[in-house]
């Protein structure tokens, strides 16, 4: 198996790691916020972008790959956050099973 080399110069773009929780409104349902788990730095890739355009509306949708250090809990589910943009996290996994880095495919939401 071959190892991932990741430049740890290259983890310069700082991020905000979130978490969503669900809060009873007390009247039978339900709000969602999120709350930050970590602040950490991860390379930002963009990998694929597309637009679909539908009921008189578009929707863009950018995916990019971010590497982060390796931290235990991250999980699809979670977002990245950097100022205004978020990229919501589809899959987290370690490339070469050493726990040195995970990878993570997010999907940006355009604005």
């Amino acid at each position: 198996m071959a190892t991932l080399f990741v430049d740890p110069g290259s983890l310069r773009t700082e991020l905000s790691l979130q978490a969503s929780t669900v809060s009873p409104d007390g009247l039978g349902g339900h709000s969602q916020s999120w709350i930050e788990v970590a602040t950490l730095f991860a390379r930002i890739e963009p990998v694929a972008a597309s637009s679909v355009f539908g009921a008189d509306q578009s929707m863009e949708t950018v995916t990019h790959r971010v590497t982060i250090r390796w931290r235990p809990g991250v999980a699809s589910g979670m977002r990245f956050v950097k100022q205004s943009r978020i990229f919501d996290i589809v899959t987290a996994h370690d490339p070469d099973d050493s726990a040195r880095y995970l990878v993570c495919r997010a999907r940006e939401a355009g604005q």
